[in-house]
């Protein structure tokens, strides 16, 4: 029987894959490409990503999801260099909810962890 958590992971690297192979295509110039300067250019959505991720799931169980190191306003700036870069943050945002998600039991799905103080189950 496969359980939520092997479902859980399953659906996660389906996600990643198909960012990771939509990253691909592009070179550096579109992924840093902004319609405007309101807008987010895919290294930008990808560095907010990699802020969520790591605040999120860093001491899961025992912290508060919104780190107090977390600069959520700094993720909407391009501070990159290049495409490499780019995808070196994409990869450890995903090994750190990776590391998480496979360090997870059943029993942990019903407990209560906190995000911006508010109570939330695991699931």
């Amino acid at each position: 029987m496969t359980s939520y958590l092997d479902s859980i992971e399953k659906q996660f690297l389906y996600y990643k894959m198909l960012g990771e192979k939509a990253m691909e295509q592009l070179d550096e110039e579109q992924l840093f490409w902004q319609y405007n300067e309101e807008s987010n250019s895919i290294a930008i959505l990808v560095n907010h990503i990699y802020g969520n991720m790591l605040s999120r799931f860093t001491d899961f169980l025992t912290s508060d999801g919104e780190k107090p190191w977390r600069n959520r306003d700094a993720e909407f700036t391009n501070g990159f260099k290049s495409k490499t870069a780019l995808m070196d943050l994409w990869a450890k945002g995903w090994e750190c909810l990776m590391n998480v998600l496979n360090q997870l039991t059943e029993d942990d799905l019903e407990k209560i962890i906190y995000i911006r103080n508010e109570g939330h189950t695991v699931i």
